[in-house]
């Protein structure tokens, strides 16, 4: 667990690298350089005709800087959503496949679970990592140890609640991305109203163009933001929905492949 712990810490380091280098690669070469372009062109157009109403562009609404730490972040969560739903994966393939082959009609016994250890001491050692082999590893070793079948039930549904709970306090990060984007929205609002403010006394002579270029970054910010936190809490709950189903299937896989055919001595 300790290695998987630190594979992740380092993935999750490197893919915060990689989201920040493309994001603002884009955002350098396109979409800065284009929302320019168009802020020039409506400029010039609004310039020729007093009832022109400038239209609101993509590349003009993403523009700021708010909105490329909001880009960032998602990409970012979707990177460690990513590399665990490629673990669960993994984790659901096992559930697929007989790792303790039992014939309908044969019981288990208490001295019998040492050679049907053996069969998953042979797995990989990746294999073993991952949650089914190690809930049958502790169901076979608690029925060797006590001969109680109750007592095997209890320890697995201990275990995978357990699991459960782990499952769902490495979703912190995520979760804390999710919170950060709308606040991040929030400070670029709070920039764009100051902005406005702070050029409140153009406006008063007749000059509003700086006061609704500053609260089009208030606005943009905000509404770039929410929609990226909609998005990112429904990527979510469907991973923390395949982690539930995850641990459930597994329970019932243990029910149906291996305590079902325990026998107390």
């Amino acid at each position: 667990m300790k290695r998987n712990f630190s594979t992740e810490f380092v993935f999750q380091v490197f893919s915060l690298i990689i989201a920040v280098i493309i994001v603002h690669a884009v955002y350098v070469t396109v979409i800065r350089p284009a929302a320019a372009a168009v802020a020039e062109e409506q400029r010039l157009m609004m310039e020729q005709d007093p009832d022109y109403v400038p239209e609101r562009r993509l590349v003009v609404i993403v523009k700021d800087f708010e909105q490329e730490a909001c880009f960032i972040l998602l990409f970012w969560a979707c990177g460690i959503m990513g590399y665990k739903a490629w673990q669960l994966t993994k984790e659901r393939q096992l559930l697929e496949r007989e790792l303790l082959p039992v014939a309908d009609g044969v019981r288990i016994l208490p001295e019998d679970t040492r050679e049907y250890a053996r069969q998953l001491e042979a797995l990989p050692p990746a294999e073993r990592r991952l949650l089914l082999p190690r809930a049958l590893s502790s169901a076979l070793q608690r029925f060797g140890a006590t001969g109680n079948v109750q007592d095997v039930s209890s320890s697995v549904h201990t275990l995978l609640s357990t699991e459960a709970d782990r499952l769902e306090s490495e979703l912190s990060m995520v979760r804390y991305i999710a919170w950060a984007i709308p606040s991040i929205g929030f400070i670029g609002t709070v920039r764009g109203i100051g902005a406005a403010l702070g050029l409140a006394h153009r406006a008063v002579e007749g000059d509003i163009s700086g006061v609704t270029a500053s609260l089009g970054i208030a606005f943009n910010s905000t509404f770039i933001a929410l929609l990226i936190s909609i998005v990112l809490m429904f990527l979510v709950h469907q991973l923390q929905l395949l982690q539930e189903r995850l641990v459930f299937e597994t329970e019932n896989y243990l029910d149906e492949y291996l305590i079902r055919h325990l026998k107390a001595g």
